[in-house]
């Protein structure tokens, strides 16, 4: 088991380090590299997968890190029904994730190539490690790793500005969550003792509800920054600027799930701490709420989804909010098929149409590219909640944890939402592949991508479609599998089935109108959207800036800071302090040079002089001490 843990987690590191190496070698070839090197980790995680599945379980420390007096930290790995979901769907989405990138960055230079893999290979490592990880410093080094690679990877065309920007952008906001994170980590240590999760975890009762109410905030905080939720959530659209494999990977399968991981995993501390519960729900909720009406009106293909992803996580903080941790994963695990399947339709949209990106000047490409067409039309499905498909699922499961707990006005504020989902991700469906196109040479160009970025988008549809009939499994499904480790909060109530039903149909109903809409709207043109946008205009503008947040933050924090460092860091310190010390030291030692220069008259009487008086001084210097 141990070999198999370890062939998870290094074949990547080896695969970054020969590509990051040897990148004047491998050049073109780097994907043989790449791939295999995530690949025969999803293959090991099966593995291991069916091994949990058994009974098995992995909780060894390899070795001591860190022997420092009373702290010891540990490299150790942990295999549990958690953390084998986690690996398992990390690996597999990123292998074809891999292959598609293949065919999508073929134009690039042969160097440039190599890195790219380089840089996807280490993403896919550091999130491997941070799923694996049996300790919080091992899992720290991991948040931080993959906080660094979005950065590479978002900022990868860093000749553009606003690529440049967007990676600067995403790696100083997550800092400020993780912040938070390392202060609840300093606090886990002086309370605890310990950084293992077995031993932190078995001792979380001694806390008292005010300590681990502070110190599950203070995790939840790094969990807005890495699953961009309110407040920390404006990095992500943003991140659109990097290339659209690496959008779909941060939004499907790394990064923005280990949020929701960390808080799934520190349940035993979320337990103690009923009004941290309630904060993650209600930040959940409303992130959810608030991302969904923020897509209604854009027209960017990519920040559509960017939107939706903003979204999907803040259902899945609903779930572990809630108390059902175990239905907030398994919207992770099915939500990481139809995002990263979306997003890779949305770079083969990009592929055929030179990078276009603007709905309103697409139409009726599903007759140039029907596979990526019907593809996504899939996934859409499964995000808008329409029966069988994955979302229906696990979306599900999350709303009627939250009804039945006694959270209506969360259970409600989703549900609408729900509504809402459907009803962008069909707009974005019906302006991009149906109907008549809006410019005609873009149409006329349009083409299907080659297979090596078809086949990954049919074998994520079909995750898309079947992903979420794992709820049916026997002996309670996927969540009966996660509870083994995960169990659920204390007040989390047991569904019963005739209520759940008629959530169910609720659920449901609401992504049906939400399609409805979206085809009378955009299809039959009742309606008139133009109109519509008219009489509401101040709601359009605000939906359309994104609530202005952006500029706020600007306002408030950005450019006091900025000019504050201007004016204080480098006006005064730099220039004044530094700049003054390091140049009036040498103007000081020229102006002693000066002095002394008269000195040197060559007579020797004058040098006598000057001895005799030397003299006289080091004898009185030496009576007086």
């Amino acid at each position: 088991m141990m070999v198999l843990i370890l062939a998870v987690v290094l074949i990547p590191l080896l695969g970054a380090t020969i590509n990051g190496l040897f990148c004047w070698f491998t050049k073109r070839k780097a994907h043989l590299i790449a791939v295999p090197a995530i690949a025969i980790p999803a293959i090991c995680s099966l593995v291991l997968l069916g091994k949990v599945l058994h009974g098995e379980h992995f909780d060894q420390v390899l070795y001591w890190w860190i022997p420092l007096g009373d702290l010891r930290v540990p490299i150790g790995f942990l295999l549990d029904e958690l953390s084998a979901v986690m690996i398992t769907t990390v690996s597999f989405v990123a292998t074809w994730i891999h292959v598609y990138s293949i065919g999508y960055m073929d134009h690039e230079t042969p160097r440039g190539y190599a890195k790219y893999f380089c840089y996807l290979n280490l993403f896919v490592f550091f999130m491997l490690t941070l799923c694996l990880a049996n300790n919080f410093l091992l899992m720290f080094v991991g948040w931080e790793g993959v906080g660094l690679c979005s950065y590479l990877l978002i900022g990868y065309w860093y000749e553009k500005a606003s690529a440049a920007n967007a990676g600067m952008k995403a790696f100083i906001v997550n800092r400020i969550g993780d912040f938070g994170f390392m202060v609840g980590l300093f606090l886990i240590y002086k309370h605890l003792g310990t950084l293992l999760f077995s031993q932190a975890f078995a001792q979380a009762e001694h806390l008292s509800v005010g300590m681990a109410t502070l110190i599950t905030l203070l995790l939840f905080t790094g969990a807005t920054g890495k699953s961009a939720q309110i407040p920390l959530y404006v990095w992500l659209p943003d991140a659109m600027e990097g290339p659209t494999p690496v959008s779909s990977l941060i939004h499907a399968a790394t990064m923005v799930t280990a949020g929701v991981y960390m808080v799934a995993r520190t349940h035993a501390f979320f337990n103690m701490a009923p009004l941290s519960m309630e904060v993650v729900a209600s930040i959940g909720v409303a992130t959810a709420l608030m991302a969904a009406t923020m897509a209604l009106v854009n027209n960017d293909l990519k920040r559509i989804l960017a939107y939706s992803t903003v979204s999907q996580l803040g259902y899945m903080f609903v779930g572990v909010g809630v108390g059902v941790y175990a239905a907030g994963i398994f919207h992770l695990f099915t939500h990481a098929f139809f995002k990263g399947l979306m997003f890779l339709t949305a770079g083969s949209v990009m592929h055929a149409l030179h990078g276009e990106l603007n709905l309103q000047k697409m139409g009726g490409l599903i007759r140039k590219m029907p596979i990526t067409g019907w593809t996504f039309v899939v996934g859409a499905l499964a995000i808008a909640g329409i029966p069988p498909l994955a979302g229906f699922w696990s979306k599900d499961e999350i709303l009627a944890g939250a009804f039945m707990g006694g959270h209506k006005v969360i259970w409600a504020v989703g549900t609408f939402t729900a509504f809402l989902t459907a009803f962008y991700m069909f707009r974005l469906i019906f302006l991009t592949f149906f109907g008549e196109p809006r410019e005609r040479h873009l149409y006329e160009h349009a083409h299907e991508s080659p297979p090596v970025m078809t086949i990954p988008l049919i074998v994520l549809a079909v995750g898309s479609a079947l992903a979420g009939l794992l709820a049916l499994a026997p002996h309670g499904g996927i969540a009966g599998f996660l509870n083994r480790t995960l169990g659920e909060a204390h007040g989390a109530v047991h569904h019963e089935g005739s209520v759940v039903y008629v959530l169910m149909a609720v659920s449901v109903a609401m992504g049906v109108a939400g399609v409805a809409l979206a085809y009378f709207m955009y299809m039959r043109r009742v309606p008139d959207t133009v109109a519509l946008a008219a009489n509401f205009r101040p709601i359009y503008t605000l939906l359309y800036n994104k609530y202005y947040v952006d500029e706020i933050y600007f306002a408030l924090i950005v450019n006091p800071v900025v000019g504050g460092s201007r004016h204080v860091l480098w006006k005064f310190v730099d220039v004044v302090i530094i700049d003054g010390a390091v140049n009036g030291t040498g103007r000081l030692c020229r102006l002693v040079g000066s002095g002394l220069r008269y000195l040197q008259t060559g007579y020797i009487p004058d040098y006598a002089w000057m001895i005799l008086v030397g003299a006289v001084v080091i004898y009185w210097i030496g009576r007086l001490f």
